[in-house]
């Protein structure tokens, strides 16, 4: 099986997986990696910090959000701007949110765009080596790459549900690794691989 395969299968299985959370299980869920967040995140006031709005079955960041921001983050979510780019468009109260792709909400363009210094990554299986399998779309990894060519090195912290974990992620060399993930049961750094 190819490596592309075998991150389909696994996106495919943990995506089911966390589908089959309960509405309630999810907010429950949600609400104790926001718990867990806050106390492991240190960060200047300032700091451009990327979540994102919740589709689907995915983890809801708004809890961890508003508390960052009220410690004084400056909160940004994605925009897709085509089938290439997505940029991190600031979410401030009160804004208008406007339709994106893939049933996303976000800030128009006339939001500020922000370089992230630390990501809220979503993504759909990482293991315990810190590796991630996104959506599919390649956008992240694409964002990622450019802040690196900006000379800008953000803190990478997946967002998933515990089940979202699986035995090993198939990498390629130019996969990039996750920092930390943080999940409803906690925080967990990675260490870094020997050489990098």
């Amino acid at each position: 099986m190819t490596i592309a395969a075998e991150k389909a299968r696994l996106r495919g299985e943990r995506l089911t997986a966390r589908d089959a959370l309960l509405p309630t299980e999810r907010i429950e869920k949600s609400l104790a990696l926001a718990a867990h967040g806050l106390e492991a995140l240190a960060f200047e006031p300032g700091t451009a910090i990327s979540g994102f709005l919740p589709i689907r079955s995915e983890v809801d960041l708004r809890p961890l959000m508003a508390q960052l921001r009220g410690r004084g983050a400056r909160i940004c979510v994605p925009a897709i701007l085509d089938k290439e780019r997505i940029v991190f468009r600031e979410l401030v109260p009160g804004a208008e949110l406007v339709a994106g792709t893939f049933g996303t909400f976000g800030p128009g363009p006339e939001a500020a765009e922000l370089d992230p210094g630390i990501m809220l990554v979503p993504l759909a299986a990482f293991d315990r080596r810190g590796h991630r399998i996104g959506y599919g779309g390649g956008y992240y990894d694409r964002a990622i790459a450019r802040l690196h060519q900006k000379g800008l090195q953000p803190t990478l912290i997946g967002i998933a549900f515990d089940c979202q974990e699986v035995a090993s992620v198939p990498d390629e060399p130019h996969d990039v690794r996750l920092d930390a993930v943080l999940t409803e049961t906690g925080y967990r750094r990675f260490p870094r691989e020997p050489g990098l």
